[in-house]
């Protein structure tokens, strides 16, 4: 994991909108920002550039100009094109938001790193980790910015958990569990690791504090429908303190369930993301252990271990939509030149472990080390 300059901006998160608005003052007009993909994801984008005062959309560019002109409405000034190198040639368009299949990051990325403009990419960054290292490579050597669209990590849950963990609120991190299950959307072309467990490792990556990365991941998966990829896995990442962190991600359960635990030293955090009256609840309750030496020689074999039953706690959390975070982390990314919170190489950390995770799949849930972790 990578997170330099991530700890100086950490209390940014608090929530990227106001490192934002403290970059504001030292130019007011908006950033020109183009949205390359018209499909699935590229509305929202859209809609959150369009409402943000950052930024003034400019350009929506996809193959398909009709549904590019349908996203947009009858009434938008924004233009349409299906000409990406007009986009790339107009000086107004200083940022370009890349909503394309994730085989085409590469060249569209690139294209407009080289053009000058700061990149925002949707997750993953890239469709192999070289192809990722390519992008951050070029983006540092020109000075811009290259961002990974990591929308949990800007949900109001998920920026709580980061300060918590990072404030030493639950204590060493022991474990991490995260289950994301539901009924499909079966995929055609990623296995369902590639489809669902980059939000959970990107989850992961932002909250674990600095000395703190994985080392090295194991994978197991079934195909039991014959779809021709895993549709159910199972993917256990090794840290370098000894702790764990596992990802169960499914797309064959009849139920949809998002949580995530954390667990710490001192208190262990449950983030349920599909209850809205209480999305984090925080135990006093766990294991405690007392050192040999604290106790008599008769006493040890029956008081090294203890157990703690506490309070629970459930913080309040404000409600705002994550794009919007995301955005705004953007723009205050590109005005003050320091790396985004989810930035070039936080893509390239989980592109790491998806990489690591095929290949222990290949091997029968073999251990494999990650590039980052060395």
């Amino acid at each position: 994991m990578n997170d330099t300059g991530k700890d100086t901006a950490k209390d940014t998160v608090k929530f990227a909108g106001r490192a934002a608005g403290a970059a504001s003052p030292g130019r007011m007009e908006p950033l020109g920002v183009a949205v390359v993909g018209a499909g699935y994801w590229g509305p929202n984008l859209v809609r959150n550039f369009q409402s943000s005062p950052e930024f003034r959309l400019r350009w929506l560019c996809d193959l398909n100009i009709d549904r590019a002109r349908k996203v947009l409405g009858g009434y938008s000034t924004v233009q349409a094109t299906s000409d990406y190198t007009a986009v790339l040639a107009d000086p107004a368009v200083e940022a370009v938001a890349v909503a394309t299949p994730a085989g085409t990051h590469l060249d569209v990325a690139l294209a407009a790193l080289r053009a000058g403009k700061h990149v925002l990419v949707e997750k993953p960054l890239a469709a192999t980790y070289e192809d990722g290292l390519r992008l951050v490579t070029e983006a540092e050597s020109r000075g811009l910015t290259l961002m990974c669209d990591h929308t949990y990590c800007y949900t109001p849950a998920v920026g709580r958990i980061r300060e918590m963990v990072r404030a030493g609120d639950l204590g060493e991190i022991q474990f991490f569990d995260s289950v994301r299950i539901n009924l499909g959307l079966v995929q055609k072309d990623v296995d369902v690791l590639w489809d669902l467990a980059p939000h959970d490792l990107s989850v992961l990556d932002f909250i674990l504090p600095e000395n703190v990365r994985p080392v090295a991941v194991a994978a197991h998966g079934a195909d039991p429908i014959g779809a021709g990829q895993s549709c159910v896995a199972y993917l256990t990442l090794t840290l370098n303190t000894g702790a764990i962190a596992h990802v169960h991600v499914n797309w064959l359960s009849p139920v949809k369930v998002r949580t995530t635990m954390v667990g710490g030293s001192k208190r262990t955090l449950v983030w349920d993301d599909l209850n809205p009256t209480q999305r984090i609840a925080v135990f006093d309750r766990g294991v405690d252990m007392t050192a040999p030496q604290e106790i008599g020689a008769d006493e040890r074999r029956d008081m090294l271990v203890s157990y703690r039953s506490g309070d629970m706690v459930a913080p309040a959390l404000g409600e705002k939509e994550a794009l919007r975070s995301m955005v705004e982390e953007f723009a205050a990314a590109v005005r003050t030149r320091r790396p985004a919170l989810t930035d070039g190489r936080s893509g390239l950390q989980v592109l790491d472990i998806l990489e690591a995770a095929s290949r222990s799949l290949e091997f029968r849930g073999a251990v494999v080390g990650l590039r980052t972790g060395r």
